[in-house]
Parts: structure tokens; C-alpha cells; sequence
């Protein structure tokens, strides 16, 4: 099969967060690269969240956070009002960090850097139920 699809559904919680996929991503990859070469392609359905590619774990995706809300503060600021204060920052965030991710594949494994991973950022509070489609095509 040249092309197969998923969706992720995630509950991210009521506070901000960097959601590790990359199991996720490999566990798909188990599944339908079957060995090939290919592309990952990642896609969050979403007005108010994006995809990273980051380190985790040491900091970094807390450092992501705290980049962010200098960059986007929650305040009143914002022409985009409904929700929680300061959500308005929310529908800018995938103008810096994007919906989408392509990722290349080789035999079957997600080609990452030795300390990358693959992350759900979603800075929304409000909305706490997220879907990712993770697409391969080889």
C-alpha cells in the first residue's frame, strides 16, 4: 500500500503543553511503511495548535512555553475575544508553529536527530480533545 492514514486522538488537558508524538509517529510507521522509504506527513486539524520538532526532556519544550508567551502573551491585547482571557494568542500560534510537519522515512523508521522529537504544541486551554492525522506515503 503506497499511502495509508490514521488520527491521532489526544486529550491535551487544561493547561499548555508539548505533546511527544514520536512513538505515536513510529508505531504508524510499524504499521504502514511495512520497511519503505518514504514521507510521514503530520496535520493537526486545529485553528489554535501546531507541530514541533524539538528536544524534549531537558527543558526545551518548557523553554518552547515560556518563548511563546513572551511572543503571544494571554492578555487583552488580542482582537480574537471569545474563550478564555488572552485566547485570541491562541489563533496566531500556527503562524509560528505550524499545523503541518513532513518528516522523511527510511526502511520503515522516522529519520530524526539524535535528540529530536515529534510534538503536539497547544497553547488552548479551552479546547482539550485534539486530533493529529498522520499520513505515509512511500
Amino acid at each position: 500500500m503506497p499511502f495509508s492514514t490514521t488520527i491521532l486522538r489526544l486529550t491535551t488537558g487544561s493547561t499548555e503543553t508539548v505533546t511527544d508524538l514520536t512513538r505515536h509517529c513510529e508505531d504508524f510507521l510499524a504499521e504502514s511503511a511495512q520497511g519503505r522509504d518514504g514521507l510521514l506527513n503530520l496535520f493537526v486539524p486545529h485553528a489554535t495548535a501546531g507541530l514541533a520538532v524539538l528536544e524534549t526532556g531537558s527543558g526545551s519544550d518548557d523553554d518552547l512555553l515560556t518563548a511563546l508567551h513572551r511572543l503571544l502573551p494571554a492578555d487583552d491585547r488580542w482582537q480574537h475575544r471569545h474563550g478564555s482571557p488572552g485566547h485570541g494568542r491562541d489563533h496566531v500560534l500556527p503562524a509560528l508553529v505550524p499545523p503541518h510537519a513532513t518528516l522523511p522515512v527510511v526502511a520503515g523508521h522516522l529519520v530524526l536527530g539524535t535528540w529530536q522529537s515529534v510534538c503536539l504544541v497547544d497553547t488552548n486551554k479551552d479546547n482539550p480533545e485534539r486530533q493529529v492525522r498522520l499520513s505515509f506515503l512511500g
